[in-house]
């Protein structure tokens, strides 16, 4: 099993990545503002989801595939960069509720969760970090490598998910008091809609 020193030193680095903004706390945060606290933990929640499904794919080999293949890996990027500049442009064109206190929420918990996912699979930097990163705190000297690698992933995913959570509960009670203003109604789809166009741009860019 992976010694003690191992997994602190692994949990204080990962700690410094997952409560540094970046683009799926960004997302959460989006959500969470714009269509309460509710539906952004079920974004987060997604994302920890897509998370396992890329500590998988790097148990088994998938992501080395991903690593080494240049069309493989521009296929999958703008097939993430696309779908979140189409979340983007849905949300700044969707209608704003007549009512500010009574409207329905501007998307489901499930169906965030579903996006969630999806955008995080479709993110090959994701599995490329996996595939560097935990392999640097796996020994094989302590028993099977595929069952380290999954102790790693998993408790990447859990820590991310705290932190989402957090991002989350925060911006959703900060989106309950600006929701109140009919001028933040009206632009907040804009903003949320450029934030995912954004970061669907910065993925798009995105280099190996």
């Amino acid at each position: 099993m992976i010694d003690h020193t191992t997994i602190i030193t692994y949990i204080l680095i990962v700690l410094g990545f997952v409560f540094i903004p970046g683009p799926a706390t960004l997302l959460t945060m989006a959500r969470a503002a714009s269509s309460g606290t509710k539906v952004g933990i079920a974004t987060g929640a997604g994302i920890a989801a897509g998370d396992l499904i890329h500590t998988s794919m790097a148990i088994v080999g998938l992501s080395a595939i991903i690593a080494t293949s240049a069309m493989l890996f521009s296929i999958v990027k703008y097939a993430g960069a696309g779908f979140l500049i189409y979340l983007g442009i849905r949300a700044m064109l969707d209608k704003v509720p007549t009512e500010l206190n009574g409207g329905m929420p501007a998307i489901t918990a499930t169906r965030a969760f579903r996006q969630a996912v999806l955008t995080e699979v479709l993110n090959p930097k994701t599995a490329l970090f996996f595939l560097a990163f935990l392999p640097q705190f796996v020994r094989p000297e302590h028993g099977a490598t595929a069952l380290q690698l999954a102790i790693l992933g998993i408790v990447f995913v859990l820590l991310g998910l705290v932190s989402t959570v957090v991002f989350a509960v925060g911006a959703g009670r900060l989106g309950n008091l600006l929701r109140r203003h009919p001028a933040v109604v009206k632009w907040q789809g804009k903003v949320v809609g450029a934030i995912y166009c954004a970061v669907g741009v910065r993925l798009a860019l995105q280099e190996r």
